[in-house]
């Protein structure tokens, strides 16, 4: 059965959805986007997913197609046409289509489009069993707090992990890992402590980030926002990385440096729980 997608406008099959080749977000990847889990048929934390949608356009000079705050009730549109019980939502705000020119066209006429994939977010395998995670160098743009479509050496480097046995990549500038290839990076040290790299424009401003350390600070748990070394995180208790589609998601090995003895640490385990708990009671 079809999918409906939300393309400018109009809920169509996803065999008709089309957008121009001379769409800047096609050409430039001149475009941002968001991903919002949806849990029980219901979105998780979209809220935050909206204001960070505003802040990444603002970044960009960007105008909305829509006003922003009008595209919730066009996910949850797209949310009950497709049926979708768990899984996740898809935007994306391009400049819109205008013939090739580096310079921003005087008169951007944006485009949005949105899709729906149903998975299990809940229970997973590689929630349930780790993640393998391998290190690379970061070599992305300057302004990864943006959240564009600018994914190609995001997906390199977790296409290398894969290539290299591993389930994900952390990426890691002058000595420190930055984040994952799609997710914000934590680790627990021996004494309990959570150590996350603070916001900058070095890192994505992560929705699940955030709420997860909003948890952690209820629980009591001691939390530093600072960068951290790969041998640092080879040598924690613990480690995990969060995002909208992952939660949190436990990491077991890191360039084959076996973690929490190969399975998803106590820590992990009790916030992940935490915020699924969290996201049904505020979705």
């Amino acid at each position: 059965m079809s999918r409906t997608v939300y393309v400018n406008g109009a809920f169509v099959p996803e065999a008709e959805a089309t957008v121009s080749i001379f769409d800047r977000g096609f050409l430039f990847a001149d475009a941002v986007y968001e991903v919002s889990t949806v849990l029980d048929g219901k979105l998780v934390d979209n809220i935050a997913h909206m204001e960070r949608l505003k802040r990444s356009l603002a970044e960009l000079k960007m105008p909305a197609p829509v006003p922003v705050d009008d595209i919730p009730a066009l996910m949850e549109e797209l949310v009950a046409r497709n049926g979708v019980d768990q899984g996740l939502v898809y935007l994306q705000v391009s400049r819109g289509a205008a013939e090739r020119d580096f310079v921003f066209p005087a008169d951007p006429k944006p485009s949005l489009v949105m899709f729906t994939q149903t998975k299990n977010v809940e229970s997973t395998p590689a929630s349930e069993n780790g993640l393998r995670v391998v290190t690379l160098d970061d070599t992305r743009w300057a302004r990864r707090d943006i959240k564009t479509t600018q994914l190609l050496a995001q997906s390199l480097a977790k296409q290398e992990a894969v290539e290299r046995g591993g389930d994900d990549a952390w990426m890691v500038e002058d000595g420190y890992v930055t984040e994952g290839s799609s997710n914000n990076a934590f680790i627990i040290t021996t004494d309990g402590t959570i150590i996350t790299r603070q916001l900058s424009n070095s890192i994505l401003h992560g929705i699940t980030r955030r709420v997860v350390l909003e948890i952690a600070e209820a629980e009591g748990l001691s939390v530093e926002q600072r960068p951290f070394t790969v041998e640092e995180a080879q040598g924690a208790a613990e480690a995990f990385s969060t995002s909208a589609s992952g939660f949190v998601m436990p990491v077991v090995a890191i360039d084959g440096k076996t973690l929490s003895q190969g399975v998803p640490g106590p820590t992990t385990r009790k916030l992940r729980a935490r915020y699924i708990e969290l996201a049904r009671e505020t979705a």
